[in-house]
């Protein structure tokens, strides 16, 4: 079988942690920024990690040597 190609869209978009654990940037942070609160501004900053269930689907499908 030929090797497996990473999606180029997950590549700038993932990246896999040491312990095998998904790092996404944050969502909610694209428009209607102005209802938000200071606090949920500043708690959307930055990366977080997935929830196991979606990170399940990146590594298998989207990044399958990751």
């Amino acid at each position: 079988m030929p090797k497996l190609k990473t999606k180029s869209g997950a590549k700038k978009r993932f990246k896999i942690s040491a312990t095998g654990k998904v790092i996404a940037p944050q969502a909610n942070k694209r428009h209607g920024m102005i209802k938000r609160t200071k606090k949920q501004i500043r708690q959307l900053r930055g990366t977080t990690t997935m929830k196991e269930v979606d990170a399940h689907h990146v590594r298998k499908i989207y990044m399958p040597y990751g």
